[in-house]
């Protein structure tokens, strides 16, 4: 399929896809994160796909919401197409692991995206930002929850009141990203992370996405064990637990994938 704002490919058993308007510097509308979700949708209902990368071509990943046109919604009294945006976090829940490798500008809406991703790996050229107190707006996306569970509280307050951009060696300090690597090695290193969690069944990889956003929020323990214990029966009775045990006895790697 034909996109505008993005492109797709396949390696191996790993989707890509990446923010394809270097010149605007991948700014957010709503027109591409649709495109995202078709892309990434479509993934979530092939086998053949374990999980997904997301990046962005040019100096940025995405350098926040494209604001051409906000005077007219401010004339109109607020935004004049629906919070499509405000389903990315549940869709996020859903789908495959996603792997965000930031390439460099990550702000506002560029950043917020990635939060509720699985794993975020980033260039050393980077730069990261929750810039939305310095356009007059707020943080959304889930984010003023999300970050507090990323950095812990008083990181992300900072990031929040101050707006400040924050270099890649500083997001790698305070855990905003997993790690942070040459930038010549960024799309090296993203590809082997996704490549070895699709490696993995795909029920468990799911299981493990479902259990830990339902704990996220929970404050009973004995609740976090109840599922646990019910999606660990559950496990034992597929067949990725059979090939597992069967190819540990037999001293060879399990094929969790076959086609």
């Amino acid at each position: 399929m034909a996109y505008e704002y993005i492109t797709v490919e396949q390696r191996g058993r790993v989707g890509i896809v990446t923010f394809n308007k270097p010149d605007r510097l991948n700014l957010f509308n709503y027109d591409m994160f649709g495109e995202v979700r078709q892309a990434i949708d479509a993934w979530n209902s092939d086998s053949g796909v374990g999980a997904v990368v997301l990046t962005g071509s040019g100096r940025a990943f995405c350098a926040g919401a494209d604001i051409r046109g906000w005077d007219k919604e401010i004339e109109a009294g607020g935004r004049q197409r629906p919070r499509e945006e405000e389903n990315w976090v549940h869709f996020i829940q859903r789908s495959k692991p996603v792997i965000c490798a930031i390439n460099g500008l990550s702000i506002g809406v560029g950043l917020t995206m990635t939060l509720p991703c699985d794993v975020r790996i980033a260039s050393e050229q980077a730069r990261l930002s929750m810039r939305f107190v310095r356009i007059g707006v707020l943080p959304e996306l889930a984010s003023t929850r999300l970050l507090l569970h990323i950095v812990g509280l008083t990181q992300a307050m900072e990031l929040m009141l101050s707006g400040r951009i924050i270099q890649a060696e500083e997001a790698g300090r305070i855990g905003l990203v997993n790690r942070v690597v040459p930038h010549e090695q960024l799309m090296e290193a993203a590809l082997e992370m996704a490549a070895e969690i699709a490696f993995n069944p795909a029920e468990s990889l799911a299981a493990i996405k479902r259990l830990v956003w339902e704990n996220l929020t929970e404050t009973e323990l004995e609740e976090v064990w109840k599922r646990e214990n019910r999606e660990f029966a559950a496990a034992m009775q597929r067949p990725a637990f059979k090939e597992a045990v069967k190819a540990f006895l037999e001293k060879r790697e399990p094929q969790f994938n076959r086609a």
